[in-house]
Parts: structure tokens; sequence; C-alpha cells
């Protein structure tokens, strides 16, 4: 019997194997990009100053977790955040991180932002316009609200929660106090500042969960975001999606609360007294509301190392707690299988003084107010590594967008790092800029800093090298006159370059 023939002409053959060979490709295709982009997980604290890791040279916190990741990355030991237009450094600091613009173009944005037609700028909607799947948990302090620009939200907190301390009335409460007559301020204060007068003021404890503090149902807030970033890592644990998750702790700002196994960690006795403290600050006009000033006004004036040392063993307290947290974070991520394949940044949106000249607060151009903690891990991306470049926390939105392959938009002024955080010593700053409302500016360029106070005709000069916790003015020698000059041209470039407004000309030209 002759067998019918089922071959296909040749021509129709080729075609059929063609179809199905783009259409196999196709797919592999896809499945592979996928697979191929790594996740990107951001953990943001608050207010965590760059000296409150142990293994970046703290031997007075523990921190095992942070400390796990800078042994295991490589750490931006100059990381600063460009300053700020509100006293509240924290919505400036995340509008310049979200919107990718430097410091007074974000502010300008912060109102353009609002319209929907711009969402698509932003640094998550440009992550998942390459595929990610995007995800946000913790406080934000944006203007334009979270759920319209990530693709997943829970728990979505603004600056200063309502359970804390009753914001509202507390922001009435020092709206009161200056039109106070006789400046006794304390008589009005809300619970929780101007705090403790002596050792035996216990008006305040941060274990005691009726002071409010971040708590929901009795679990503090930085336990909440943990469980939410947890749940989210096990639902991702079998999809090829690459992801971005944005972690945003409000720990360790203020009301610093954390369990009493915390601050018992810190007995106040082994704390040590900063070596730039100060009963007070010498140019307290230059913080705009002076003692007024709600980060401020915590502590009672003049400021007593009692104090200082308390608001430090509560600071203290809640990074150990917000520390172990971030580890247990970290080894859901390694149970899913995810870890190889991701980036890992970990910073905050500013420092913090806590007893650093006299200070307090966020709201000056020191430092310990304007550097944080930048540790960066994931693939080829060296160990146990340390970098002095000069860098904004910022950078890190640049720096996400090149591991996810995603152009940077021309409206983008920050940069990315990757190269410098695999070895490269070219950097990508000539000079660190700073600004504080109109009361403050700031030049930091080759290893010295110079502050401007444009209200009381003052301009301060420090040797960085000689003098990293900013102590000794060297403005007025003879020998730093050049210098002074020098860089204040150099300061007055870089507000041309951010668009910053404010003139300067007047004390420049009576140096």
């Amino acid at each position: 019997m002759q067998l019918m023939d089922t071959r296909l002409p040749k021509n129709m053959l080729t075609l059929f194997i063609l179809v199905l060979c783009f259409s196999s490709c196709k797919d592999i295709t896809k499945t592979e990009g996928l697979e191929e982009k790594p996740n990107i997980v951001f953990i943001f604290t608050d207010d965590q100053t760059y000296s409150s890791v142990q293994a970046l040279g703290n031997n007075e916190i523990i921190t095992p977790s942070l400390d796990k990741l800078v042994k295991g990355g490589t750490s931006f030991t100059h990381a600063y955040n460009m300053g700020s237009w509100s006293d509240a450094v924290c919505l400036a600091s995340r509008a310049m991180l979200n919107s990718g613009r430097s410091v007074w173009r974000a502010h300008d944005f912060t109102q353009y932002w609002k319209k929907n037609d711009s969402l698509n700028k932003s640094w998550p909607k440009l992550l998942e316009s390459a595929g990610y799947e995007t995800y946000m948990t913790g406080k934000w302090h944006v203007d334009a609200q979270a759920p319209k620009i990530f693709k997943n939200t829970i728990h979505v907190r603004p600056g200063m929660p309502k359970d804390a301390w009753n914001h509202y009335e507390m922001v009435a409460k020092f709206d009161s106090l200056s039109k106070l007559k006789e400046q006794n301020s304390a008589t009005i204060m809300p619970n929780g500042y101007n705090r403790p007068q002596n050792e035996h003021d216990k008006s305040w404890l941060p274990s005691d969960e009726k002071n409010g503090g971040y708590w929901e149902g009795g679990k503090h807030w930085s336990e909440v975001l943990k469980d939410d970033a947890i749940n989210f890592i096990k639902k991702a644990e079998n999809k090829k999606q690459p992801f971005f998750m944005y972690l945003a702790f409000n720990a360790p700002h203020d009301p610093r609360q954390a369990p009493q196994e915390f601050i018992d960690l810190y007995p106040l006795d082994s704390l040590s007294i900063p070596k730039s403290y100060l009963p007070e600050y010498p140019y307290r006009n230059s913080i705009a509301s002076g003692n007024h000033l709600r980060d401020e006004a915590l502590a009672p004036f003049p400021r007593t190392t009692h104090a200082v040392k308390t608001h430090k063993q509560e600071y203290y307290a809640s990074i150990s707690h917000l520390d172990k947290q971030i580890g247990l974070i970290l080894d859901a991520l390694k149970a899913s299988g995810k870890m190889d394949n991701t980036y890992i940044f970990l910073t905050s949106d500013h420092g913090l003084a806590i007893g650093r000249h006299g200070l307090l607060g966020k709201q000056n151009l020191f430092d310990h107010s304007i550097r944080a903690p930048l540790i960066m891990v994931g693939p080829n991306i060296p160990r146990d590594a340390k970098v002095k470049t000069d860098v904004y926390i910022q950078d890190i939105m640049a720096t996400t967008l090149e591991v996810a392959g995603v152009e940077k938009p021309s409206y983008v002024d920050f940069n990315s790092f990757l190269d410098i955080a695999k070895g490269s010593t070219r950097t990508n700053y000539e000079s660190i800029y700073g600004a504080y409302l109109d009361v403050q500016r700031m030049i930091r360029k080759d290893g010295y800093k110079l502050l401007v106070y444009p209200e009381i005709n003052k301009v301060l000069l420090f040797d960085l090298k000689k003098d990293p916790e900013e102590i000794v003015d060297i403005s007025k020698e003879p020998n730093y006159k050049e210098k002074v000059k020098t860089l204040f041209q150099d300061l007055i470039l870089l507000q041309q370059e951010t668009q910053d407004s404010l003139d300067l000309t007047r004390i420049f030209e009576n140096l």
C-alpha cells in the first residue's frame, strides 16, 4: 500500500519553522529579560546621622544588621543631603530623591508634581516603565500621592502621623510659643518636649506606648514596616518580574521610642558627650525659628550633659530596634532566593545633631545633620569597601536607573555612582552644595567647608582634615583669607547652577 505524502511544500515548511522560532524566541526573550533585571530594595531610615553605625566607626552603638551590610557591600562615607527650603528637611530630601531634581528645582516641582501628567517622571514610575513591580510602605512625606506613583502601597504615613504626640495640637502650641511675652515656653510645652529637666524627670518614657510614637495596636511602626516588607517578599518569591521596594522607616525620627530592652542596651554612664558639645548654639538666629524650632525644643535650654545623654540613649535605642527589623527583612530576602540578583541601598534622608554644637535637630549644615550613611550591596559590588568620594544621597535614584537599564532623563540632576562603587576613582562633583531656607549656605570642597549665615553676616571656615568635627573656625586667620574668598566664589557659581536666588553679594564684598 502506498503511504500518503504528508510533507509540506518546502517553502511552506520553511515559513512554519520561522514562525515557530520567532514565537519561541519572543517568549524566551521576554522571560529572560525579566529574569536578568536585578531586583532593587531601597531601605530608607529617618534622621539617621552618618556616625550611627558600629562598622563605620561608632563603638558605642549596637547595629549587627547594618554591620553585615557594610561588610557585604560598599559604603559611601561622605554622602550628603543637598538641603531644604523648609524646616521639615525630611520633605525636601524626599522630594529630591523621588523627582531627581536638585533642591530649588525640586521645590518648584512639588507644586507641578500634584498634576497627574507629571507622575510618570517620578522615580518608581521610571522603574515601572522598565517592567518593575513597585512597592512602598512607610513614611512618604512628599506632596505627590504615593498610591498614584507606586503600583503597591500599604501603611503609607505622612511626616508626623496623628498618633504621634497629637501632631496638630502640638503645632498649635508651638505657634503660640512665639507669641509669649515672657519666653517661659516650658509652661505650655507638649508632653515629650523640654526634657529631661534633671535626673528625676520622668515626664517622658520612650518605652511607654501611651505616649504615642508610631505604634499601631501596640506594635511599633518599625515592626509594622518589617512585616509589610516580608509579606511582599514572600508574594514575589515565585514571580519572575523584577521588583523595586521602597521601605521608609520612621525611626529614628522623634518621638524616639523603642521597647525597654533596647533602651537598656545604653546605660547613660556608658555614653560619651560629643566633642563638639555646647550648652548653646552660638548662631541660633541662623536656624530661622531659634529656640522655638520644634526639633530644637525637645531638650531644655541651655543644654545639659544629662539631657544630651538621655536623647542619645533614646536615639541609639531606636536605631538598634530598627536594625533588628532590617535584619529580619534581609533574612526573608535571602530565604526567598532573590538575594543574589538584588541590589540593596540603605541610607537616610539626612542626619541629626543630638547634642553636637548645642543642637538637636537637622536644621543646619554641619556634617552631623546633612551627612547620612549610604551602603550599597549587590552583584559585582565590592565587599567591605569604603569610598570617600563625595556623593549626594539622592544619587541613589540615578544609580538604580542604571542598574535597571533605564536611560536617565535629562531632568534628573543627580548622577549614578555605580562605577564609583565598583572602584572608579572619578567623581561626579567637584564640590558639595548645601542650603537651608535663606538663612544658611554651604560649600564643601578640597577638604574645607565654608558656612555662610546671611542674616547675621557671618562666615565660618573649617579644615575638615584636621577638624572633622567642625569645632575650630579658621575664617579669620590671615593664612586662610584667600581660601575664604575662593570658596565663596565657588559657592556663588554653585548657586547659579542650582538656581539658588539668594543674593550673597553683599557679604562677599565685605570679606
